[in-house]
């Protein structure tokens, strides 16, 4: 059964329902799950920090008694989020200011707190956002060392004092997405083209920046490449970029039970830890999977 398929109709559920209820029952606590056979779909974008976020919530769920079925690496926001407002997904780490302006794309909110009530209230009817981890994975503009040096670059205000042409590079999506190129001109009065480089700001957009294809990209500011590259990630000073912290966004399909579990785990995972995270992916290449384990084994939910 895939997760595309596995929905019922509302009348075979009920069905389903009135057989099987006096066969199972869910806890809806820490300590164990639904055992029944509809499994929780947890799905993830195609970039390695929210697969592994994706792996720590499915094996949480699993610890828990839930029944899991994993859809992962799927792509970017606009894919994904149809499968979640279709019910084919019933759980997934996003991130509040990026998901917000999918939805909002006209949003003022710019702080945490306004975010994410923002993000709350935005969620359509089946949907629910809950809590929100410290964890942030913030999108920035990033540019290499020599660049800043050169320019005497620490804001995105000062871009406007280079000298030659702009290119941002980033994921083909991003060229319309409010902090691309128009998001740029509008909010700081920066011109930039645009460089399609399909890998969520990972090393081929990183080698891009070094080799001077672009001067400039937006990569997530839990990626440990920046501190291994010695990039520089600007200062928005003007809230271009809203908040981005770590939140499940949850159907209907998550329980009492289940939310507790999600809830534990956004509780315990802190901006270091994620770092730490990526880090392992990024430098020891483990699997998804292992890193998740581990993290759980470090961080008992209960």
């Amino acid at each position: 059964m895939t997760p595309r398929t596995r929905r019922f109709s509302l009348v075979s559920l009920a069905a389903v329902a009135a057989v099987t209820l006096s066969a199972c029952a869910s806890t809806g606590d820490l300590d164990g799950g639904d055992s029944g056979d509809d499994a929780i779909v947890v799905g993830s974008q195609d970039y390695y920090s929210n697969e592994i976020i994706a792996e720590i919530y499915a094996q949480a769920l699993e610890q828990g008694g839930y029944t899991v079925e994993r859809d992962l690496r799927i792509g970017q926001r606009e894919v994904y989020v149809e499968e979640i407002e279709n019910g084919s997904i019933d759980l997934f780490p996003e991130y509040t200011g990026p998901l917000l302006q999918y939805w909002v794309p006209d949003t003022t909110a710019r702080l945490e707190d306004d975010v994410f009530t923002a993000l709350t209230e935005a969620a359509p009817d089946g949907l629910r956002v809950l809590e929100q981890s410290a964890a942030t994975d913030q999108d920035a503009y990033v540019v290499t060392r020599e660049f800043a040096d050169r320019y005497d670059l620490a804001t995105i205000d000062d871009l406007a004092k280079v000298t030659e042409p702009l290119t941002l590079g980033g994921n083909s999506e991003g060229e319309d997405r409010p902090n691309g190129p128009k998001g740029l001109a509008a909010t700081y009065g920066v011109d930039v083209s645009f460089t399609p480089i399909e890998d969520g700001g990972g090393p081929l957009t990183v080698k891009a920046l070094q080799d001077g294809d672009i001067q400039l990209a937006i990569i997530y500011t839990a990626d440990p490449s920046i501190e291994k590259n010695d990039l520089v990630a600007l200062e928005d000073t003007k809230g271009l970029f809203l908040a981005s912290h770590v939140v499940p966004i949850a159907s209907d399909a998550i329980d009492d039970g289940a939310e507790e579990i999600i809830d534990a785990v956004s509780a315990a995972l802190t901006p270091e830890g994620l770092v730490a995270l990526n880090t392992e992916s990024v430098d020891d290449e483990a699997p998804a999977a292992s890193i998740a384990e581990r993290w759980l084994e470090d961080n008992p939910l209960s």
